[in-house]
């Protein structure tokens, strides 16, 4: 059921959008569209990249954009871009990209100032909130049995973008392996070490009165969603909440276990231009990034990675090394726009986002490694970063690890 208190409103959309056009620029709208426009698409499939997407996300990004130029206008005016965007759509799929996309890239901002359009963390299921109450959740999830499978996504998305081209990871492993699958909603542009301890405790809620006994929970991360998972982990262990002794498998789907160059780019614009294309939208971010952005420099999970720091500061790789538990199974899925075999370049690159390297938790420093068994990793070659969440072959080897 939806929470009353989080339910969206017309008035609190319009009232958040308002306060949000006095601060938000039209370059921070282009730089997320153009990043998702660029990574959609292989090398050599043609065309020219104009940081311009269509359909729903073109509809989008055109919004924000539409609210960005009005910053100081008329509030009759602003009210009037918004409507067919906001003020129509207070519970639609149109709705929850506009404000997961803002959340990503201004979230923290949103937090601090009290927008009403910062994203409070919920678990969902069929687009829904969860009350964490076992009755509640009985009526809510009538088919729920021992099989548990809560997904995380990733930065500027929701529960509901889990879905993709057509298919879903949570929605098949329910029909054909008979889990149930839960989604974490959370405001992506907080830090990392934030979301984490926050998503431990909804988790120790949610297993706690979950309505059958459990006999196995597995935990799916698309990107940042993964560090989110692994910073959940390492809080919750360390406060030895029971949760963690009932949680089985964890997966990373294109994690930035290391870091994601690309949001590297704003500190070493011409040589990272020089060596992709890929990496031109990001020139544009400047110091207006979220937290979330910034800790996804080196893959930041814990408070003491950025408490104290310039987030926006030239350094090294200052990060407190937090290891996989060796009582869990634990997997990594990655994707590569190359071939396998490929150069060092397309290594580097890999999904256009996430480097191979990082996102299978290898590194120069032996204390940083993360060790996935050789038989929990795997490689899609030819696709991109968000390809990991439609692709066959990807479900594929989710299917064949949690049958």
């Amino acid at each position: 059921m939806i929470s009353p208190s989080n339910k969206p409103t017309k008035g609190a959309d319009l009232r958040g959008a308002a306060r949000l056009a006095t601060d938000a620029t039209a370059g921070l709208t282009n730089l997320v569209e153009a990043m998702h426009e660029r990574i959609a698409r292989l090398p050599g499939t043609g065309g020219t990249l104009d940081g311009r997407t269509g359909g729903i996300s073109g509809l989008v990004y055109k919004t924000i954009r539409g609210v960005t130029r009005v910053a100081g206008g008329s509030i009759e005016a602003l009210l009037g871009l918004l409507a067919p965007a906001l003020g129509s759509y207070t519970e639609g799929r149109e709705r929850d990209a506009i404000v997961a996309a803002l959340n990503g890239v201004l979230g923290d901002y949103l937090v601090a100032t009290g927008n009403p359009l910062a994203t409070p963390m919920e678990l969902r299921h069929a687009g829904r909130a969860l009350t964490l109450e076992r009755e509640a959740l009985a009526g809510a999830l009538p088919a729920a049995g021992g099989r548990l499978a809560v997904l995380v996504h990733g930065l500027c998305m929701n529960d509901l973008q889990w879905q993709r081209d057509g298919h879903d990871h949570g929605a098949a492993l329910a029909r054909e392996l008979g889990y149930t699958p839960v989604y974490l909603r959370y405001n992506s542009g907080l830090h990392v070490s934030i979301n984490g301890r926050a998503f431990g405790q909804q988790l120790a809620r949610l297993i706690d009165a979950w309505p059958q006994p459990l006999q196995r929970v597995a935990v799916i991360g698309h990107s940042m969603g993964g560090l989110v998972a692994r910073s959940a982990l390492h809080y919750a262990t360390q406060a030895q909440q029971p949760w963690v002794q009932r949680l089985d498998d964890l997966f990373f789907l294109g994690t930035p276990h290391h870091g994601a160059p690309l949001e590297r780019a704003g500190h070493w614009v011409d040589l990272v231009l020089g060596a992709t294309p890929y990496a031109a939208p990001f020139a544009r971010l400047g110091k207006v990034r979220s937290a979330g952005i910034t800790d996804l420099r080196h893959g930041h999970l814990l408070d003491e990675d950025w408490v104290g720091r310039d987030r926006f500061a030239r350094g090294g790789d200052h990060r407190q090394p937090v290891l996989l538990p060796d009582t869990l199974r634990c997997y990594a899925l990655a994707a590569s726009l190359g071939a396998q075999g490929g150069t060092l370049k397309e290594r580097l690159l890999g999904d256009g986002l996430v480097p191979l390297d990082s996102a299978l938790g290898q590194h120069k420093d032996p204390a940083r490694v993360l060790s996935f068994p050789p038989e929990r990793q795997w490689v899609g070659y030819g696709m991109n970063h968000l390809d990991l969440l439609g692709r066959p072959e990807v479900y594929a080897k989710l299917k064949e690890w949690l049958a």
